[in-house]
């Protein structure tokens, strides 16, 4: 009989989610990282109240003292958030409480003229930001490894190849600038939230009158203004034009950003997955000992970090599809779509910060093969520069006829094993033009790399966006 689980056992270990499992990412969205962020909303919203005077300061001191995670009965409030569908009811109540039996005269002044979803929203987008850090912190760790790849390999030659089989020739070099290139795209993104992230303060129904009843005399356009600006100077975040209780484009923006990650990242690795394939061999992880290893083959030192990110990268666009789908927010608060957001903008920040974190370590210690590299450029014999074979011989055959000797000749050694020099140079039109002196590299791959070298220099030059915020 299998064993009966244990009550009480600690939720999202991540036993399924390598790739995020035991990352820095996973205590920035958990379940206690969300509860201190909603305590954190609670307690700035007092301050904020307080800079205007409609919170005694010593009450905003009492419950900024008591907003500590670590004091309240996390389980306990999770299976409470089951009565009203949140768990922001439930903290008040308990919240209240904590606060009352430190200073009862501060108690009164808790949540204030508030309402669950300007705590829950703040909460959301203090827990994305510390996340985001941590997040950018690790891909400026991987592009300054990419920078490095794409300086030191500009001019090593391997096969770019299209649907899965060799093309024409370019550098590793170039190669990694792209990938370098894609990143920062997604940092970009990232630095972008990270400079906009809005509190939520709209009260009931998005006109903050509940915020007004508390402020007596006060007048209503100025009051709510200032409010909103304490409030988000407060957090260190910004104060948006309107609450945004059923315009979700924060969280949007935030789900697209972080989706955006996992599968720029994911491109990185499904390139070092293919480039190595036992047969292939360009481009090896790194392995310390135990790294990879197959519960059955001895022999097997599995791509495991490169394997992960990818996961995330096939995990995340669904997620974000279904957070586009929550704006579809009925009225002036929505009955599911705000809570079904929930899960998935969380999931994807797990899965974009361990892609990140993952592919930090995958690149600071990926080993490039270059000796492989050229060996497999020229495995096809020559075959690898026919475009430009054709390009050469259709001055003087006519570019249709050039191509149709260049396709029968590549057909002819492709069948017979034979270097494609040796099959045009059989023929008599051919290898006159073939055999002049300034055609003696033609079928050199590393003489047909194009402008790559040129490309790695100016995607070098782009520089990153500002580096996170301590």
């Amino acid at each position: 009989m299998p064993a009966d689980l244990t009550p009480g056992a600690p939720p999202e270990s991540g036993l399924l989610a390598p790739v995020w499992a035991g990352t820095p990412v996973a205590a920035a969205v958990s379940d206690s990282a969300w509860l201190q962020a909603m305590l954190d909303a609670e307690a700035a919203l007092s301050r904020a109240q307080a800079r205007l005077g409609t919170v005694p300061a010593a009450a905003a001191r009492a419950i900024t003292d008591a907003a500590r995670a670590e004091r309240l009965d996390l389980p306990a409030l999770a299976a409470r958030s089951r009565q009203s569908a949140n768990p922001v009811v439930a903290l008040v109540t308990e919240f209240t409480a904590l606060v009352a039996a430190q200073d009862p005269a501060a108690a009164a002044y808790v949540h204030r003229g508030s309402t669950s979803q300007d705590i829950l929203d703040t909460a959301a987008v203090l827990v994305a930001h510390r996340a985001l850090r941590l997040i950018r912190a690790d891909l400026a760790r991987a592009e300054q490894d990419l920078a490095r790849l794409a300086r030191t390999h500009r001019d090593t030659l391997m096969a770019g190849r299209t649907l899965a089989l060799h093309a024409v020739p370019t550098t590793f070099g170039c190669k990694a600038a792209g990938w370098r290139h894609l990143l920062l795209d997604a940092d970009q993104k990232l630095a972008a939230l990270a400079a906009a992230g809005p509190v939520q303060l709209g009260g009931a129904a998005g006109t903050l009158a509940g915020y007004l009843q508390h402020a007596p005399g006060a007048e209503p356009a100025a009051y709510v203004h200032d409010l909103t600006a304490a409030f988000a100077a407060e957090l260190g975040l910004v104060a948006p034009l309107l609450p945004w209780h059923v315009l979700r484009t924060p969280v949007a923006d935030l789900a697209h950003a972080a989706a955006f990650t996992c599968t720029a990242l994911g491109k990185i690795a499904v390139d070092v997955l293919s480039l190595t394939r036992t047969e292939v061999g360009e481009v090896h992880e790194p392995a310390p000992a135990g790294r990879g290893a197959s519960s059955a083959m001895p022999h097997k030192r599995n791509p495991v970090l490169a394997a992960a990110i990818r996961s995330a990268a096939l995990q995340a666009p669904p997620l974000a599809a279904g957070v586009l789908g929550c704006m579809l927010s009925e009225d002036e608060r929505s009955a599911g779509a705000w809570h079904a957001e929930w899960e998935p903008l969380r999931a994807l920040l797990r899965l974009a910060g361990g892609a990140a974190h993952q592919a930090a370590e995958l690149l600071g210690h990926l080993r490039v093969d270059p000796a492989r590299m050229r060996a497999n450029a020229a495995l096809s014999g020559g075959q690898i520069v026919s475009e430009r074979i054709a390009a050469v011989l259709a001055p003087l055959l006519g570019k249709a006829p050039a191509r149709d000797l260049v396709n029968a000749a590549c057909a002819e050694a492709a069948a017979t094993g034979a270097p494609l020099a040796d099959v045009l140079r059989a023929d008599e039109r051919a290898a006159a033009l073939l055999a002049q002196e300034r055609h003696r590299d033609l079928f050199a791959p590393q003489a047909y790399t194009g402008a790559a070298a040129a490309l790695t220099e100016r995607a070098l030059a782009r520089t990153p966006a500002a580096p996170p915020a301590p």
